[in-house]
């Protein structure tokens, strides 16, 4: 009998999940807090607490990991060098730490425009191998012909032995700065990927473990570890990839929409048979805007951990704090600091100065501190500390912008109530100390001329709000935001209704079943397993290759003459169509089986869809003037795997 173990290290939460491969059956799951900045210590913590006998006959283990979000977010990517290749500008902004542009290009033809300038990159090369850790080449026109990257590519490798990461290699889509930017986060994120599947490779072998390990795409497929060293970048939001793969498995539903409660957001996401929806034009991830296909998506920063505080009216988030029912477990003497901090002025509340906001150290070190930052970390220690009590120790209030800063970088974790802890007060989910929770009910709700259990029920309804919100705002997209809000918000004799089952994953999303149900008009599905649902999309995860090739007369003038067919390994030149078409089917399957071999599965495993595109305008009786063939394979390495 094998076994196959996901693992989802989520923003707030690391779960683990282990399945029978014979039937797919959860035979054990775990949960537990999520670690930075060493995200291995929540998964090894996770691990921990699965059944050893299980363990012990895991051939499979697949991770979802917030690894390569956080750091394109929070900015912690390794030094990389950028090369530009054509006749154009710097552009102001990209990600990169030093950049160059060099003579070369190709047209959109994919004939070359001028020679490369291999000089100008020896000599770029040469002298960023002791300043980068790798390098990132974006070509014009390269997904026309990769010829001048490919060329850099060898270079650089030969002159540094760093790795180095095509445009062309990540998206066949046109747009020179959007594959630059790409290929440059990609090439941050290749350092620190490598060092966390080393860690998940010596973790499994320290388990003695003799385990095949995946790891799951933004696209809710499943990457192998030497694909996932190289484009460490498509793992971006596997989290909401996990979440719509797992509802979808635990639901049996191959079309829903679903919603994820998570401690830090709720994401909302849609499959549609058996596949997930996807962002056309590439994810926006911090401040880029790139050509990664990822699930589409509406997140908010909403979640079961989010603030809740008081100023002038309630407020949920948009900050992650740690609950007061968890920080009463972590923290013995937490609940008398929380029955003695003094109730600030209405005059004085702000999102920091509340009654039941406490902070403390993580351990973390932020990067490049201030005199500031580091004057209130020596403050802030290991024990739970108040406003007041800081206030104490420094003499003064800490600034909200140093505070903001140390919280962003992890150095200080922020505990207050939270919708967890109202409904541990309401009695719906119990995991904690619920007296803190109604300690912390008690003096928040004073604020607001309610009674405790009220005030829990008006912030458990805010959240099912939030969560309808979400859900309708993102199947309406482009329809008015402030529409949908009013109707959700405003007693109207009106409802939303959903032609499709509504799948809810997170630990206490049970509680929030009937307050969704009566904002809208749907089959609401929670699963048994939702609270692990993530782990468990992590592991059912679908191996997908996407393969584009599209082919073009090579002049307008003679269109039933001469095509070129640009496939993502180069461009190739036929006399008729028909010998392009035959070319371009023969390369698409080829690729995707050849990309399949890892997952070690028979040829006859593999499903192949193809579909054709045709440019041709009203009257045009030629050729098309494109053809665009998308090949998508399809394969299950989980449950297949040997």
């Amino acid at each position: 009998m094998q076994y196959s173990l996901g693992i989802d290290a989520g923003g707030t939460y690391t779960d683990a999940v282990i399945l029978r491969d014979s039937d797919s059956r959860i035979l054990d799951t775990s949960k537990a807090i999520t670690t930075y900045p060493d995200l291995m210590v929540g998964i090894r913590n996770a691990i921990d607490k699965l059944n050893p006998e299980y363990l012990s006959k895991i051939k499979l283990v697949s991770v979802s990991t917030t690894l390569s979000t956080n750091t394109i977010l929070e900015k912690t990517g390794y030094p990389v060098g950028l090369i530009l290749v054509g006749d154009y500008e710097i552009p102001k902004k990209l990600p990169a730490d030093y950049c160059i542009t060099v003579k070369g290009g190709h047209d959109s033809n994919g004939d070359e425009l001028q020679p490369l300038d291999l000089n100008a990159v020896e000599q770029f090369a040469v002298s960023l191998k002791k300043k980068v850790s790798a390098f990132a080449v974006s070509s014009y026109f390269s997904t026309r012909n990769p010829e001048h990257e490919l060329k850099i590519k060898q270079i650089i490798l030969k002159l540094t032995g760093h790795p180095v990461v095509c445009g062309h290699e990540l998206s066949q889509e046109l747009g020179a700065y959007e594959r630059a930017a790409t290929a440059v986060l990609n090439a941050q994120l290749i350092p620190i990927t490598y060092q966390f599947i080393h860690s998940i490779m010596t973790e499994i072998k320290g388990r003695n473990l003799d385990a095949k390990v995946l790891m799951l795409k933004c696209d809710g497929s499943v990457i192998d570890i030497k694909g996932a060293k190289l484009r460490p970048i498509e793992t971006i939001f596997s989290g909401p990839a996990a979440s719509i793969m797992g509802a979808s498995h635990l639901s049996g539903l191959e079309t829903c929409a679903v919603i994820d409660v998570g401690g830090t957001s709720t994401d909302v996401s849609m499959i549609k048979k058996g596949v997930p929806e996807l962002c056309e034009k590439g994810v926006v991830i911090g401040d880029w805007q790139t050509r990664v296909k990822a699930i589409k998506m509406e997140s908010s920063a909403n979640g079961g951990d989010s603030h809740v505080w008081f100023k002038r009216c309630v407020r949920i988030g948009p900050r992650r704090v740690m609950p007061l029912c968890f920080a009463a477990v972590r923290y013995p003497n937490f609940k008398e600091k929380l029955e003695k901090n003094p109730v600030p002025l209405r005059t004085m509340l702000s999102e920091h100065i509340q009654p039941t906001k406490f902070f403390v150290s993580t351990g973390a070190d932020p990067i490049n501190p201030t005199e500031s930052e580091i004057k209130l970390l020596e403050c802030i220690k290991d024990e739970p500390l108040s406003i007041y009590e800081i206030l104490n120790k420094m003499k003064r209030f800490p600034s909200p912008t140093v505070l903001n800063s140390l919280i962003q970088q992890r150095a200080i974790q922020a505990i207050g109530f939270t919708p967890t802890d109202a409904l541990h007060v309401l009695g719906e989910y119990t995991e904690w100390d619920v007296e803190a929770a109604q300690i912390g009910a008690k003096r928040l709700s004073r604020f607001t001329q309610m009674g405790v259990h009220a005030f829990c029920k008006k912030i458990k309804q805010q959240v099912a709000r939030n969560m309808a919100y979400s859900l309708m705002s993102f199947i309406m997209e482009g329809r008015g935001k402030e529409g949908i809000k009013k109707m959700l918000e405003e007693e109207v004799p009106a409802q939303y209704k959903l032609n499709i089952p509504i799948v809810l994953l997170g630990g206490p999303v049970k509680a929030y079943y009937e307050e969704l149900k009566a904002l809208i008009d749907a089959e609401v599905i929670v699963p048994e397993q939702a609270r692990v649902g993530n782990a468990v999309g992590a592991l059912v995860g679908k191996g997908i290759k996407r393969v584009e090739i599209v082919i073009r007369p090579s002049s307008m003038e003679n269109p039933d003459q001469n095509f070129l067919v640009f496939t993502p390994t180069g461009r190739k030149k036929f006399e008729q169509y028909g010998a392009a078409v035959e070319y371009s089917h023969k390369t698409g399957e080829e690729l995707i089986l050849n990309s399949m071999k890892d997952f070690r599965l028979p040829e006859g495993s593999i499903k192949i869809n193809t579909t054709a595109e045709y440019l041709s305008p009203q009257g045009w009786k030629q050729t098309p003037m494109e053809t665009k063939l998308i090949f998508v394979g399809v394969c299950t390495p989980s449950i297949s795997i040997s």
